[in-house]
C-alpha cells in the first residue's frame, strides 16, 4: 500500500494493497526499496508496512531526491505527504540548528498531521526535530522550540508571518520549501501571505507545490516562485472517489434533520463527519443530534486549539461517533474510523466537495458519502458530477418500515448475544414462577418484557401527520427519475396544489370569504387540531388551494390532515394538527403565498374538532375592539372583522 496523507500508524504491521496495476504512471516493479531513500527513512517505511508507492509518490520521490523543483497536481488522499516528506528527509542533515525544510499548510489540523508524519518517517534519524506552528496556540512555546533549534517547520501562513515579523524564524538556511494543498490556501485568502513568505526564502532552496486543482492565481505563484519545475499530474483520475460510494438525497431544508435522523437509523456507520456551511450550524446540529442520543460534537474555528485537538482525539478513540464541522475546521483531518461523510449543506464549489469526501475512503479504504440537495440546488449537483466524473446515485429517505426493521434486527441481536454470553438460569426460574402463579403464558410474559425494553426506542415507531417526506407526499420528494423537476419556492402554481376531483370553491368576499373545509378528517378522529392565522387573504389573490399547496410542499402535511380554511380579505385561518415541530413552524412564517409572507401564528386550540361553528347573535352593543386587528397605514377605522366568540355564546 502507498503511504497516505494521514498520520502513519507506527504500530501497524498490515501489508497494504498496492496501487492499481492499470495505472500507467506507476510501473508495477517500483518499490520504496528501489527509490534510493536513505537507510533510516526506508527502515521506518518498511516498519509501517508500506510496499509499493502510489502514483504521485513514484514520480515525485525521484525528482525531489535530486535538486529540481516540482509542481504536483493530485487529489487529496493520494499520498502527497509521503511524496515530499520521504525524499526531503533522506537529504536532511540533523547537525544544523536552523530550519532546513519549511512546509506551508492551510489549517492547523493539517499542519499537525504533516508534522506527525515527518516525526514518524524520521523515527530512526538521531537528533531530528520538527515543529508545527499555527495560530490558537501559545506562541511562547513555539519561540522556545525555535531557539533550541528545529530541522523542519510546518506552519499555517498567518502564524509563519508572525514569526517572520518577530525575526524568530530564520529562513536563511532553508534547503526546501513545500506548499501543501495550495488551492485550499488560495480559497482561504492566504495568497498574499504565501507570496510574502516565499519572497523571504533563499533563491536556491528547492521548491515543491502540491494542489488538487490549478487555478490561475496558484499557477501565477508557481511561475513566479517555483520557476522551471517538473510537472507531475495525477489529476482527472478522481482517485479519491473511486472507492467512495456517493449518493445524494433531494430534500427541503426544513426536512433535513428528520431525513438525517432516519438515515442514521438504517446506516451501518463507524465514524461520521457532517459538513455544514457556518460555525453556528455546527453547534446547532450537534446539539440536536445529542438530544437524539448520538455521541456528536461540533468542530469549528471558534474552538480553542486544546478543545479542537481533544474533539479529534475523542473521535479517533471512539468516544465520539459524529463530528459536525465546517470546511476549514476539518481540512486535512484523517481518522481511520471515518466511514461516512454527510454533506448536510451542499458546498458552494466543487473542489470543496472533493476535499470533504476525501475525509473517508483514504489510502484504499472504502467509504460512503451522502449529499443533501435542496430542489433549487440541482445545478450544483450536476456540476459536482462533472468535476468528479462520477454520477451520484439517487437515494430515498428510509421509510418507517425500514427503520422498524433495523430496530427489530438490533433488538434480536441483543437477545441472541445475551443468550450466548449470560447465565440466565435464575431468570428462567423467575419467569416460570410468574407464569405459574398468575396462570400466564411464557410468550405473553416475554412480549410484555419486550414492550417494556423498547419504550425509549419503539420497535414500531408511529408515523404522525408531521412525518418525513419519504412518507408524506411521496411522489414529490422521492428521488425518482420522474420527479427531477425542481419545485417552486412558493405555492402559486397549480401543479403544487393537491389533485382533487372537484376544485375548491372560490371565496366570496361579500360573505366574509368563508369557505367549506377542503379536506375531510373523518378517517382520523384521534387527530387534535389547532387553529392558525396566516396573513394571506382573498385581497392578495390567494385561494384555499394555494394555502393547501403551501402546507403540503413546505410543511410536509398530507392534504387529509388539513382542516377548515376560512378566507378573509386580508388574512385567513387554517386548522392543522396539534404538535407542529418548531422548525416547520418557523419555516412557515417565511413561506410566501401569492408573494405574501404567511407569518403564521397560532390562534387557539379547537377542542372538539367536530363541533359546529357558533352562530353569533346580533347585538346593539358597541362593537368591542378586536385584539390583533392589523391597522394599515392610511386606514381611518379598523377592518370590520367578526367579534371573537365568548364562552356565553356557546350556552
Amino acid at each position: 500500500m502507498s503511504a497516505s496523507d494521514a498520520k502513519p500508524d507506527a504500530k501497524s504491521t498490515d501489508k497494504r494493497d498496492a496501487s492499481p496495476a492499470s495505472d500507467a504512471n506507476q510501473p508495477a516493479e517500483v518499490t520504496f526499496a528501489s527509490l534510493n531513500l536513505s537507510a533510516a527513512v526506508l527502515k521506518a517505511v518498511n516498519e509501517l508496512g508500506y510496499e509499493q508507492p502510489s502514483a504521485i509518490q513514484a514520480q515525485a520521490i525521484p525528482l525531489l531526491l535530486g535538486d529540481g523543483n516540482l509542481l504536483g497536481t493530485a487529489q487529496t488522499g493520494t499520498g502527497k505527504t509521503a511524496a515530499f516528506a520521504l525524499p526531503l528527509l533522506s537529504k536532511l542533515k540533523t547537525s544544523q540548528k536552523k530550519p532546513q525544510i519549511l512546509v506551508l499548510a492551510p489549517t492547523r489540523e493539517l499542519a499537525i498531521q504533516v508534522a506527525e508524519a515527518f516525526q514518524t518517517y524520521a523515527r530512526y534519524m538521531k537528533g531530528f526535530h520538527v515543529l508545527p506552528v499555527y495560530g490558537g496556540q501559545d506562541i511562547s512555546g513555539q519561540l522556545r522550540a525555535l531557539r533550541r533549534g528545529v530541522d523542519v517547520v510546518v506552519g499555517t501562513p498567518g502564524r509563519l508571518i508572525d514569526h517572520i515579523n518577530r525575526r524568530s524564524l530564520d529562513l536563511s538556511e532553508l534547503k526546501a520549501v513545500v506548499l501543501d494543498e495550495a488551492d485550499e490556501m488560495l480559497r482561504m485568502g492566504f495568497i498574499d501571505d504565501i507570496e510574502k513568505i516565499l519572497s523571504k526564502t533563499p533563491d536556491n532552496a528547492q521548491r515543491a507545490l502540491f494542489s488538487a486543482t490549478m487555478p490561475p492565481p496558484i499557477r501565477r505563484v508557481a511561475n513566479t516562485y517555483i520557476g522551471d519545475a517538473a510537472v507531475v499530474s495525477i489529476a482527472n483520475k478522481t482517485s479519491t472517489v473511486e472507492k467512495i460510494e456517493q449518493k445524494y438525497l433531494i430534500v427541503n431544508s426544513h426536512q433535513k434533520l428528520d431525513a438525517l435522523t432516519r438515515i442514521l437509523e438504517v446506516e451501518d456507520f463507524d465514524g461520521i463527519i457532517m459538513f455544514v456551511r457556518t460555525k453556528s450550524s455546527t453547534v446547532d446540529l450537534a446539539e440536536k443530534l445529542q438530544a437524539r442520543g448520538y455521541a456528536a460534537s461540533a468542530l469549528n474555528g471558534d474552538l480553542n486549539q486544546a478543545l479542537r485537538e481533544q474533539t479529534i482525539s475523542k473521535l479517533k478513540k471512539g468516544v465520539l461517533d459524529i463530528i459536525v464541522a465546517t470546511d476549514v475546521a476539518a481540512r486535512g483531518l484523517d481518522v481511520k474510523r471515518i466511514s461516512h461523510v454527510i454533506n448536510y449543506d451542499i458546498p458552494n464549489d466543487n473542489e470543496s466537495y472533493v476535499h470533504r469526501i476525501g475525509r473517508t475512503g483514504r489510502a484504499g479504504r472504502e467509504g460512503k458519502a451522502i449529499l443533501f440537495v435542496a430542489p433549487k440546488e440541482r445545478r450544483l449537483l450536476r456540476s459536482i458530477e462533472r468535476t468528479t466524473r462520477q454520477p451520484l446515485v439517487s437515494m430515498e429517505i428510509p421509510s418507517g418500515e425500514e427503520i422498524s426493521g433495523q430496530r427489530i434486527e438490533r433488538f434480536q441481536n441483543t437477545i441472541l448475544e445475551a443468550l450466548q454470553k449470560q447465565d440466565l438460569s435464575s431468570f428462567r426460574e423467575l419467569l416460570a414462577k410468574i407464569s405459574h402463579d398468575n396462570e400466564l403464558d411464557i410468550a405473553d410474559i416475554a412480549a410484555a418484557l419486550a414492550w417494556q425494553a423498547q419504550q425509549k426506542t419503539p420497535l414500531y415507531p408511529s408515523m404522525k401527520a408531521f412525518a418525513a417526506p419519504a412518507e408524506k407526499h411521496k411522489g414529490r420528494l422521492k428521488n425518482t427519475e420522474k420527479n427531477k423537476r425542481p419545485q417552486r419556492d412558493n405555492a402559486n402554481s397549480s401543479h403544487d396544489a393537491p389533485r382533487r376531483d372537484k376544485a375548491p370553491r372560490k371565496p366570496n368576499p361579500k360573505s366574509g370569504g368563508s369557505d367549506k373545509p377542503i379536506s375531510s378528517l373523518r378517517q382520523h378522529p384521534d387527530v387534535e387540531l389547532v387553529r392558525y392565522r396566516i396573513e394571506v387573504g382573498s385581497d392578495h389573490g390567494a385561494s384555499p388551494g394555494d394555502i393547501v399547496g403551501a402546507m403540503i410542499n413546505e410543511a410536509g402535511i398530507e392534504s387529509e390532515f388539513i382542516g377548515h380554511i376560512d378566507m378573509q380579505s386580508e388574512h385567513s385561518t387554517v386548522d392543522l394538527p396539534d404538535g407542529m415541530p418548531k422548525e416547520i413552524f418557523q419555516h412557515l412564517k417565511r413561506v410566501r403565498v401569492r408573494q405574501q409572507a404567511m407569518k403564521i401564528e397560532q390562534v387557539t386550540g379547537l377542542g372538539d374538532k367536530n363541533r359546529e361553528k357558533p352562530v353569533l347573535k346580533r347585538t346593539n352593543k358597541k362593537r368591542p375592539k378586536i385584539e390583533g386587528t392589523i391597522k394599515k397605514r392610511g386606514d381611518k377605522k379598523p377592518s370590520r372583522q367578526p367579534r371573537a366568540p365568548k364562552p356565553e355564546d356557546f350556552s
